[in-house]
């Protein structure tokens, strides 16, 4: 459905990136060999795009990333481009297969200057001033160089990632480049893919150096890229297959002012399959939602004691779209909660789990956005953003629940340690009832069998590709708009029928 769907699945974390290039040295190829792998990758890339400039602008720090600029602005010079590296940290501090690099410019002609403020900065501009080792705020000269690229205007190649973006978080430590294009190399970095990266790392390409797969296979991932390769499947349907047989999903929700929401999740629960879809809400939000859902039971509820037989009847809950956390809604949270089976939590329910935290079922989903993760984790907004990965896997480990934490490079984690990550979906999106309609998708999903993780996996993906899809047509973009998306996208990925 995308270009991105032709990249590997598997993103790790720098650490193992590092230890993937050790792996690979010590099978037996040189690491200077790697380096001209990764140069030779980049210049062809660089060529694609930019082709018609004929002038390149290096500007090189001081370890492999440097090595990296100082074989491209080799192999430009070879092909008679006008280059100039501009080296923020001094050649001279440059050892092993960065040194080498080095001389191998310096024996093409390459023309190498130390970089000032002064410094003029023309064609294309190829980032090779820190690679995916930062950890610290970017400073000094580096963050001058860095803030002197961003404000040229000029077309930029950042060589691996983007200078000053964490590698496995995507957080901008300060200060970072804004590349129009990336080239990373031998693992995909789980960094450039979540956090604040999608702003800074642009047009993402991947060049596995010719690693020896074998070798690859030894070093463990930290995540899963969500794509059509990577999800599971619905089952098809048996022809004798009849509602009974495909879950029950009751909705509960839509206090007073916010009836829509809970309405949104049960028109995606009843589009994405559930065999019958209940809806327990305030009393004079039933005339609209029998008008607009027909086939949705609709029940008005004073209190939690008319919940009872709603509950015992469902096989899935899916708790808080609209709920509120006035009284109405403490205490049908309160009441839903008894009930066993699979859960889908989301909104005022996350927000009163916060206050109160309870044992959940084996098959709950917890759906926060990262202001609702910061109060189930009794942290700051920043702290979640700065360290998605971390915060997504520390919630599913605290509530034993699968956790899809919301935001650009979704994350489904698991309390036994997996992570998936989807880099899918469109600005579009950024409005009101998205996460309404995932909560009714995901309720659907865990009602036709599938496991929480699964279900998760599936759902998130689902979402983003339909909002990428009808976000090509901009601004504008309703949430409701999604539900008959999703059900073809659904269809495609998974035939009800064999």
């Amino acid at each position: 459905m995308s270009a991105c769907d032709d990249l590997p699945l598997n993103l790790y974390s720098a650490a193992q990136v590092r230890d993937l290039d050790a792996r690979l040295i010590a099978a037996g190829t040189p690491g200077f060999e790697l380096m001209q792998r990764a140069a030779h990758s980049a210049w062809r890339a660089l060529r694609q795009r930019w082709g018609e400039s004929g002038v390149l602008t290096v500007l090189a720090g001081r370890g492999n990333n440097a090595g990296d600029g100082y074989l491209i602005a080799a192999l430009a010079q070879r092909a008679r481009w006008q280059v100039r590296v501009l080296a923020v940290a001094e050649p001279a501090q440059l050892s092993g297969d960065a040194a080498a690099a080095f001389a191998e410019a310096q024996a093409e002609g390459v023309l190498i200057e130390s970089w000032t403020e002064q410094s003029a900065l023309s064609g294309v501009l190829v980032d090779a001033l820190l690679g995916t080792g930062l950890t610290g705020e970017v400073r000094g000269q580096y963050r001058q160089a860095i803030e002197q690229i961003n404000a040229s205007g000029l077309p930029v190649l950042a060589v691996d990632i983007p200078s000053g973006l964490c590698a496995d978080t995507g957080q901008v430590l300060g200060v970072a480049v804004r590349a129009e294009l990336t080239v990373t190399f031998i693992g995909l970095k789980l960094g450039l893919f979540t956090g604040e990266a999608a702003d800074w790392v642009g047009t993402l390409r991947f060049a596995d150096l010719q690693a020896d797969a074998q070798v690859v296979e030894q070093v463990p991932i930290s995540a899963v890229r969500l794509a059509a390769a990577s999800v599971a499947r619905l089952a098809p349907r048996a022809r004798t297959a009849h509602k009974g047989r495909l879950g029950h999903v009751l909705l509960v929700g839509g206090d007073r002012g916010y009836g829509g929401a809970v309405l949104l999740a049960a028109q995606m629960a009843l589009r994405a399959g559930a065999g019958l879809v209940s809806l327990a809400t305030r009393e004079e939000h039933v005339a609209g939602a029998l008008a607009r859902l027909p086939e949705v039971m609709t029940r008005g509820v004073r209190s939690a004691n008319q919940l009872g037989d709603l509950l015992a009847a469902a096989s899935v809950l899916v708790l808080g779209p609209g709920l509120g956390q006035q009284a109405w809604g403490r205490s049908l949270y309160s009441a839903a909660l008894q009930q066993a089976g699979a859960w889908v939590l989301d909104a005022d329910a996350l927000n009163l789990l916060a206050l109160d935290a309870q044992a959940l079922p084996v098959n709950c989903i917890l759906t926060p956005h990262p202001g609702e993760a910061a109060r189930l984790l009794g942290c700051t907004v920043r702290e979640v953003q700065n360290d998605r990965p971390a915060a997504a896997r520390d919630l599913a480990r605290r509530y034993g629940a699968v956790v899809v934490l919301k935001g650009a490079g979704s994350l489904v984690a698991a309390a036994d340690g997996r992570l998936a990550l989807c880099e899918r979906g469109h600005p579009a999106m950024a409005g009101a009832g998205f996460g309404d309609v995932l909560s009714g998708l995901l309720g659907a999903l865990l009602a036709q069998g599938m496991s929480a993780y699964e279900a998760a996996c599936l759902g998130v993906w689902l979402h983003a590709c339909a909002g990428e899809q009808l976000g090509q047509g901009g601004r504008g973009l309703a949430a409701s708009d999604l539900c008959m998306t999703i059900r073809q996208l659904l269809e495609e990925h998974a035939p009800c029928l064999n």
